[in-house]
């Protein structure tokens, strides 16, 4: 073989190694294009999940009724009156009043009102104690879409003004909306009304036209420079405010009072 032939035989196979060369190079970048590819459809499929979750948990009280608790009731000769903004419940003359200042969506209300509100209720319906009911605003931004604490304290005044706040106030805690999710609408606390057998159509336009709200945004902007007010649940008696981590603090508090 001649020079002149090497040398052409020797270019033809650096040619062909350049061209393997090249041409392993070119399915790396397509094999790495495709890792990239389906990292990115990964990712999507991810990221919509997590939406499509998180909307369904925000969502969780669209279309769902609040369960009214129908044996939740004053017991005989207990009144409840609405004065402005409070609910007073108690039987005409009790002598020991409590004030209670809660908020619909606050998850510490809802816990109070489990371990403590059947309690509360059956010194009342037995005449030993007298409650003022203050159902404010506090977490009114915290429901999506805000406004769930002030539509609710408003719908809770008109129930009152038809006997029914008591079964209202624990059907709505009962079945408490968690905070920073969708509570419940106009529609809906009007049904839970209904089923707690209201059946005056100016039950529905008390919710519907907020009749007590401007009242409630008056009477919380006062409650915000008590003293006592420690935010949502805070319970005061005779002045001061009530520390209730004891279980048996509203024995003693009657207790106390009666002394």
């Amino acid at each position: 073989m001649g020079g002149a032939e090497r040398t052409a035989r020797k270019q033809r196979q650096q040619k062909a190694a350049r061209r393997a060369v090249a041409q392993a190079r070119g399915g790396d970048a397509n094999k790495k294009m495709i890792v990239a590819v389906i990292g990115i459809v990964v990712l999507a499929a991810v990221v919509i999940g997590g939406v499509l979750w998180t909307n369904s948990s925000k969502n969780t009280t669209a279309g769902q009724d609040v369960t009214p608790q129908t044996d939740r009731v004053v017991g005989g000769q207990v009144v409840e009156k609405r004065d402005g903004a409070v609910v007073l419940v108690g039987k005409p003359g009790v002598k020991q009043v409590v004030d209670v200042y809660a908020d619909f969506l606050c998850p510490a209300c809802g816990q109070f009102q489990e371990l403590y509100g059947k309690k509360i209720e059956d010194k009342v319906n037995n005449g030993e104690l007298g409650v003022r009911y203050h159902m404010v605003p506090f977490l009114n931004k915290n429901s999506d879409p805000p406004g769930y604490s002030l539509e609710s304290a408003n719908a809770a005044l008109v129930a009152a003004d038809f006997g029914k706040f008591t079964p209202f106030h624990d059907s709505l805690f009962k079945d408490q909306p968690e905070e920073g999710k969708r509570g419940y609408d106009k529609a809906q606390l009007i049904k839970l009304g209904q089923g707690l057998g209201i059946t005056d159509p100016k039950f529905a336009e008390g919710v519907n036209g907020g009749s007590y709200e401007k009242q409630l945004i008056d009477d919380f902007s006062k409650t915000v420079n008590d003293p006592n007010f420690k935010g949502t649940p805070t319970v005061v008696y005779n002045g001061a405010r009530v520390e209730y981590g004891d279980p048996g603090w509203l024995d003693k508090m009657l207790g106390a009072g009666k002394g």
